[in-house]
This record gives C-alpha cells, sequence and structure tokens, in this order.
C-alpha cells in the first residue's frame, strides 16, 4: 500500500522512535516514498564490506564503509522546532498555502 507522505522530507529532523537506535535525533538524508522508507543520518547504521580491486599495487584498497540504511517511516516522528520534542504533524491551509503545523504547539514546520 503506498502512503501518499507530504508530512516527512528531505532535510527534516526527526527522532526514531523504535527499533536499535530509538531515542536518536537526526536529519533526513532521503525518502523514499513508494516503499514508505527514509534514511536518517546517524542511525540505522550497517556494515558493507569492499573488496580489494586491482591486483597487488591495486587501485582500490578492501575496506569496511558504514552506510545508514533505510527504515521504514512509521518508526520516526518529527521534532517540533520549538520544544525539541517529537510530535505528530497536521496540514492547514494558511494564506493560500498547505503547510505543515506541529500539534503540540501549533508551529509552522
Amino acid at each position: 500500500m503506498l502512503l501518499e507522505n507530504r508530512k516527512i522530507k528531505t532535510g527534516d529532523t526527526v527522532m526514531v522512535t523504535a527499533g536499535k537506535d530509538k531515542g536518536k535525533i537526526g536529519k533526513i538524508l532521503q525518502v523514499f516514498p513508494e516503499k514508505n522508507r527514509v534514511v536518517v543520518e546517524g542511525a540505522n547504521f550497517m556494515k558493507k564490506h569492499i573488496k580489494a580491486r586491482g591486483g597487488k599495487g591495486g587501485e582500490t584498497k578492501g575496506q569496511i564503509l558504514e552506510l545508514s540504511a533505510p527504515m521504514h517511516i512509521s518508526n520516526v516522528m518529527l521534532v517540533d522546532p520549538s520544544t525539541n520534542k517529537p510530535t505528530r504533524v497536521k496540514l492547514e491551509m494558511r494564506d493560500g498555502k498547505k503547510v505543515r503545523v506541529a500539534k503540540k504547539s501549533g508551529t509552522v514546520i
């Protein structure tokens, strides 16, 4: 099922609410709306092993990279800019524009 997600966008500050990184705060690096997934900076790390290439004097050395993997969008909540706490978001019409508003404080995000 494809959720129409207009509430979380790239660059937003979010808090992880479930999983091994619960409580961490980071920025959204990527959003995959067709898969309902987001990549959060500094959360949900995975290790990727890179094999050495090019023989003895090799062009690239083998290494282990730590990358942020995508997580489900339901495991993050937007952080309210005025209180720095997680909040739900509602969409409102203000001055003829659709804006995102924090439910706890009423602040425009």
